[in-house]
């Protein structure tokens, strides 16, 4: 039977690479198949030459902003940025590219030979203070979606595969074209991380197992979620490929859960609405790599400085593929790690060591320094016991509100040793205050935050 299984499979994944996305690359006129075979081509490339592909294709980006972004000229004439030369050297002249940057100015960002409505419109969710609207041309999104299939595959999906994906108002197909899409290539099944329930989460187990979903694919804590619910309700599930978790941190704990209940690793993945794809875990599991080939990934300081590997700095990203809507140093608002070594897969592609989490999930001191909400939170809860699942909120200077959900075994002790641990961080100065309640709250998008500095 398994046997059976495997060759139905590797017939599928073989009609689909060979037939199926072909023609419906035609149909597009879609340059994404194309690319895809240059990133599987180009991963394997040495350290220096992905650097000579990006400088080239950052001078292609520079040239073009220089004529077509009003934002980008006005910058290079204000900064009198020189165009020749060190292409990292260049870079380095622009100022950063804030949020407020691009909501402030968004006309003067997209390109003037587009029109907007030639431009595909996407929206970040506004889990940082406000959400965006963004644009990018239609190559740039292949060229996303090519970058994202690249990584599928080393998650363990194949061309074929059914995939079921855990989001907040997923996407249901309406044309005829969509719908046939979603049958023959996408084969997606969904869960509405809206909408976790007993009823939701059962019917979505038992597609699991009738559909033969292959790779699982959503919010790290939604995931997390329905991991914990199979297991507490000892339900069956098939062996499946991987797990891609995506759009919030992975916590360790959560990924023990997924990875035990799955009996497959997680593939963690790093990436936002405004720069697509920006790295990835491979099969060693041992950081993320870049995506070397469409962004250039910078980690500074809070005076704009590059942070030495293996510290902590802000996450600044230049898209080498957006030509309707440039973006050059955009400031992601979040934290993260370099790190000063190399896979072992054989890609030398730079790693990232680590995420911190968002600048926002970084809680505030009485004397002027910072604590990384998430590190506090998985120390928390691998520490104490009781602790199903913390939020931690901080709107003064000297309060930290927890919105707390019970394990099974709690105790009052388990509310003392929290705020123990807390005022040992924040000094007896601050007021730790507990909320007890059922679920951390979701955002309207779907994911969840456990770390949120109001100040």
């Amino acid at each position: 039977m398994k046997m059976g299984g495997s060759l139905s499979r590797k017939w599928i994944a073989w009609l689909s690479k060979k037939i199926i996305y072909p023609i419906w690359d035609l149909w597009d006129d879609s340059l994404k198949l194309k690319e895809l075979s240059r990133l599987e081509s180009s991963q394997w490339l040495k350290e220096k030459e992905l650097l000579d592909i990006q400088e080239k294709r950052f001078g292609r980006l520079l040239n073009y902003a220089l004529e077509h972004s009003p934002h980008y000229k006005n910058v290079i004439r204000e900064y009198d940025i020189c165009l020749d030369g060190d292409f990292l050297k260049t870079l380095s002249q622009f100022p950063v590219t804030k949020k407020s940057d691009v909501r402030e100015n968004l006309i003067d960002f997209l390109s003037t030979e587009y029109k907007q409505d030639q431009l595909v419109i996407a929206k970040t969710g506004g889990s940082t203070g406000f959400s965006l609207s963004l644009y990018f041309d239609k190559t740039c999104q292949e060229n996303r979606n090519a970058a994202a299939m690249r990584t599928d595959k080393w998650a363990g999906w194949r061309q074929g595969d059914v995939r079921g994906d855990l989001w907040g108002n997923p996407p249901i197909p309406k044309t005829f074209k969509q719908k046939l899409r979603n049958c023959l290539l996408d084969k997606i099944i969904y869960l509405d991380t809206m909408d976790l329930n007993t009823s939701s989460m059962t019917e979505f187990v038992s597609r699991i197992n009738q559909c033969g979903i292959q790779v699982i694919f959503g919010h790290a804590h939604s995931i997390y979620l329905l991991a914990k619910f199979i297991d507490e309700n000892k339900l069956d599930i098939p062996s499946i490929n991987g797990i891609i978790s995506t759009s919030m941190m992975l916590l360790d704990h959560e990924r023990l859960k997924i990875e035990t209940v799955f009996s497959c690793k997680v593939t963690n993945r790093y990436g936002c609405e405004e720069v697509g794809l920006i790295a990835s875990e491979c099969e060693v599991h041992d950081g993320m790599h870049v995506n070397m080939e469409h962004v250039i990934v910078e980690l500074l300081d809070d005076f704009g400085h590059p942070v030495k590997d293996g510290e902590v700095g802000k996450v600044v990203v230049t898209d080498l593929n957006n030509f309707g809507m440039p973006l050059i140093r955009y400031q992601i608002e979040d934290m993260a790690v370099m790190s000063s070594s190399k896979c072992s897969c054989g890609r030398e592609s730079a790693l990232l060591q680590s995420l911190s989490g968002r600048v926002a999930d970084f809680l505030k001191k009485t004397d002027g320094s910072m604590v990384a909400g998430i590190s506090l939170i998985e120390r928390t809860l691998t520490k104490i016991k009781g602790l199903e699942q913390i939020q931690l909120v901080q709107n003064e200077l000297t309060t930290i509100e927890v919105n707390r959900v019970k394990a099974s075994d709690y105790t009052e002790r388990s509310d003392e040793l929290l705020i123990t641990e807390l005022e040992t961080v924040f000094s007896h100065d601050v007021k730790v205050i507990i909320k007890d309640i059922d679920v951390i709250p979701q955002m309207a998008n779907g994911k969840y935050r456990f770390a949120i500095c109001n100040l």
